[in-house]
């Protein structure tokens, strides 16, 4: 699995060649699953049906959807072989869900992941 490094800001780093990449390591998928569940549905053009169903995670009675959604969408990543530790926090007032979770990888190590949505 190869994938484009992130900075900070959560743009694409250049500049570095291969050294921009990760290349079949466990932090490959960290960021996979990151930017998987950053995707909202419809946000795609060329796939407006891949993404993070928002429509299961905002909204008055979304309490019991929205951890089986993303929890979903977590072992839906390519290169996650298990999902080991998982956990929400809502704060309603500032419309935010945080996450945390911990998978392992195909290869081999676990890795920590943690998003705002």
């Amino acid at each position: 699995m190869r994938y484009r490094k992130l900075d900070p800001d959560g743009d694409y780093v250049f500049g570095g060649q291969q050294a921009d990449f990760y290349k079949d390591v466990p932090e490959a998928v960290g960021q996979a699953v990151l930017t998987r569940l950053r995707l909202l549905r419809g946000e795609w053009f060329l796939d407006i049906t891949e993404g993070t169903p928002l429509e299961k995670i905002v909204g008055k009675y979304t309490g019991g959807t929205y951890d089986a959604a993303i929890r979903q969408r977590i072992l839906g990543t390519q290169g996650v072989t298990a999902l080991i530790a998982y956990s929400s926090s809502l704060d309603a007032d500032a419309r935010k869900l945080s996450v945390a979770a911990t998978v392992t990888t195909q290869y081999g190590e676990s890795v920590k992941i943690e998003a705002t949505l």
